[in-house]
C-alpha cells in the first residue's frame, strides 16, 4: 500500500511541471494575438479591389509580415453604402458588441457617404447648407462612435481615418475645402478621445492619376488601397 502510494506521490509531483508549463504556454500565445475590427463603409470592405483584400487585408498582411513573434487578426466590418448613423446601430447590436469586446485595436473609416449623401448622391453641384447641417449629425454620431468602442475593451487604440476628395485630379478646389473642414473637425472630436489616432488619407491622391488610382468616381484600386495601407502603418507603431 506505501508502494502506491509512494507511486501515485511521484506521478502527481511529475504532473505539475506540465500543468504549469502547458498553463503559461497557453497565455503566452495569448499576450502574442492582437485582434483588430475595422469598421466602415465600401472603403473599409475594400470595394473596387480586384484582390478584394482592400486596405484593410493589405494592412492585416504588411503587419504580419512586419511581425514574428506577434500575430495580428483582422476582423472587417464594413458595410458598403454605411454612414455614421448606420454604423452606430451596427455596434450596439448584442452580435457586434460582443466582438468588439475582444478588440485590441479599431479602424474607422466613415463619414464620405454622410457628406455625398446629404448632398443629394454626388458632390456636383455642392449644396452648402445640406452638407453643414450633414457635418453637425456626423459629428454628434462620431462622439458616440467613439464612447463606445472605447469603453468596449480595455485600453483599446482607436484610428480614425479622414477623408479624402475623390477627384483629385479635376479642378474641385470646393470639394477639398469642404473635405478640409470635415477632416479639421474629425481631427478636433478625435483629439477629445483617449486613446484615439487620426490618421490623414487626404493628401494621398493629390497629384495622383484618377485613371491610375481609382476603381470608379469614388473608390480606390488596389494600388490606391495600398496608398490608405501604408499611411496607417507609418502613423500607428503596431
Amino acid at each position: 500500500m506505501k508502494i502506491w502510494k509512494i507511486v501515485s506521490l511521484v506521478a502527481l509531483f511529475a504532473l505539475i511541471p506540465i500543468v504549469y508549463f502547458s498553463f503559461f504556454a497557453d497565455e503566452t500565445k495569448s499576450s502574442s494575438k492582437k485582434r483588430v475590427i475595422a469598421l466602415g463603409d465600401s472603403l473599409t470592405y475594400g470595394y473596387g479591389d480586384k484582390k478584394e483584400a482592400g486596405y484593410i487585408g493589405r494592412l492585416e498582411e504588411k503587419i504580419n509580415n512586419k511581425h514574428s513573434k506577434m500575430s495580428y487578426n483582422f476582423q472587417n466590418l464594413g458595410v458598403p453604402g454605411q454612414q455614421s448613423d448606420q454604423l452606430l446601430g451596427q455596434i450596439v447590436k448584442p452580435e457586434v458588441a460582443e466582438d468588439l469586446s475582444e478588440a485590441d485595436v479599431f479602424i474607422i473609416n466613415i463619414g464620405t457617404n454622410d457628406l455625398i449623401k446629404n448632398n443629394g448622391g454626388d458632390l456636383f453641384p455642392l449644396h452648402h447648407e445640406e452638407i453643414v447641417e450633414a457635418k453637425k449629425d456626423y459629428l454628434d454620431n462620431l462622439d458616440k462612435i467613439l464612447n463606445i468602442v472605447g469603453t468596449a475593451s480595455k485600453e483599446v487604440d482607436i484610428i480614425v481615418l479622414g477623408l479624402y476628395n475623390p477627384y483629385p485630379d479635376k479642378d474641385s478646389d470646393k470639394i477639398e475645402a469642404y473635405v478640409d473642414d470635415w477632416n479639421k473637425s474629425m481631427m478636433k472630436e478625435a483629439e477629445k478621445h483617449e486613446n484615439v489616432k487620426y490618421v490623414s488619407t487626404n493628401p494621398l491622391f493629390k497629384g495622383k492619376s484618377k485613371e491610375n488610382y481609382f476603381h470608379d468616381s469614388l473608390h480606390p484600386n488596389g494600388k490606391g488601397y495600398e496608398l490608405i495601407a501604408d499611411q496607417i502603418m507609418k502613423n500607428y507603431d503596431f
